[in-house]
């Protein structure tokens, strides 16, 4: 199964619909599956009081409070109605991901493929059992989260009827350390949870992402921007359109090098076996009737002959009939 390439626009539309549009072309453009984005009433999502969260201070300054912030990034409804179907138009999958209980009601309107829950919900019980009563398939995101906090998610939404659910490891500091990623922990993950897994990728650049997929990844999501040197949050740790393009194209050769696991003889080498291996040859001329040894024989390319694991059934028989230095036995 192909892996599904979610590339995320979040909010680096920053609240312009024209932006918003052209990230869609741009993630078209790059082989992603599914474009992205974030649907939030801001005051509903948070209180006067939440504080943003450091990095968004850094990247947008200390004066506004988060829901100040998130008042400028928000679309509105009739916005989501219009990406969907331009995104319908452009051909890639649309998704976005409610913040809110009023907009997994709006959203789910929309009749998206799957939804796609950020970790911050993770703990959000009210949400999880409305989300899971739609009955679509969920990838959910798991930054902050220990085991057993994903496990109780998981239980509540099967609980309330959610059917395939595939878990994404992730960390959801902007950008993640690669000392914090802890890639191996997807793995645990697989087995733990007995569930599909994927990574959800905030760290700079690419790698880290290409080596989810060959750890077994079935999903990759992955911020992207048309400037990183845009004024909002999240630009900075986001990919630019042409960095995208080369992430999808690495993670569709990594699904193709990954094989189906069994170690075998492959069509494209099979012309090598010759060249590469060696058959026992005549180390010296021998005459009709002399006894093979050691010394009269050695093993040289090419490996047309036959095999050296025969060697010891060669040694001591007989020449059945002259041989030159070099030839094949």
């Amino acid at each position: 199964m192909s892996v599904t390439i979610i590339a995320e626009a979040g909010v680096n539309h920053n609240g312009s619909m024209e932006l918003a549009k052209q990230m869609v072309v741009a993630a078209k453009e790059a082989g992603a599956d599914y474009v992205k984005f974030q649907t939030f009433n801001p005051k509903k999502l948070v209180s006067k009081f939440a504080e943003k969260a450091e990095y968004q201070k850094k990247m947008t300054g200390e004066e506004d409070s988060q829901l100040q912030m998130l008042e400028k990034l928000a679309l509105t409804q009739d916005d989501f109605v219009e990406l969907q179907a331009y995104c319908k138009e452009v051909g890639i999958g649309f998704i976005s991901t409610p913040f809110d209980l009023d907009s997994i009601a709006f959203l789910n309107t929309l009749d998206m493929d799957f939804w796609k829950l950020p970790s911050g919900e993770v703990t959000n019980l009210p949400y999880l059992e409305k989300i899971a009563q739609t009955g679509k398939k969920i990838v959910m995101s798991t930054g902050m989260c220990e085991m057993d906090e994903i496990q109780t998610a998981l239980y509540v939404l099967e609980k309330n009827g959610v059917g395939e659910i595939v878990v994404l490891h992730c960390n959801t500091e902007y950008p993640t350390p690669f000392t914090d990623v802890n890639l191996l922990a997807m793995c645990e993950m697989a087995e733990v949870l007995q569930r599909p897994i994927g990574y959800s990728d905030h760290t700079v650049g690419i790698e880290v992402s290409v080596a989810a997929v060959a750890l077994g990844a079935t999903v990759i999501e992955k911020h992207f921007t048309l400037d990183k040197t845009m004024e909002g949050p999240d630009h900075a740790a986001s990919l630019e359109p042409a960095e995208l393009a080369e992430m999808v194209k690495a993670i569709r050769n990594i699904e193709l090098a990954r094989g189906d696991g069994k170690k075998k003889r492959t069509i494209s080498e099979e012309k090598n076996c010759q060249v590469a291996r060696k058959s026992i040859v005549a180390a010296k001329d021998i005459k009709e009737g002399d006894i093979f040894t050691e010394e009269n024989l050695t093993v040289k390319r090419p490996g047309s002959g036959i095999s050296p694991m025969k060697w010891h059934e060669i040694i001591g028989t007989c020449a059945t009939r002259d041989y030159k230095a070099d030839e094949l036995i």
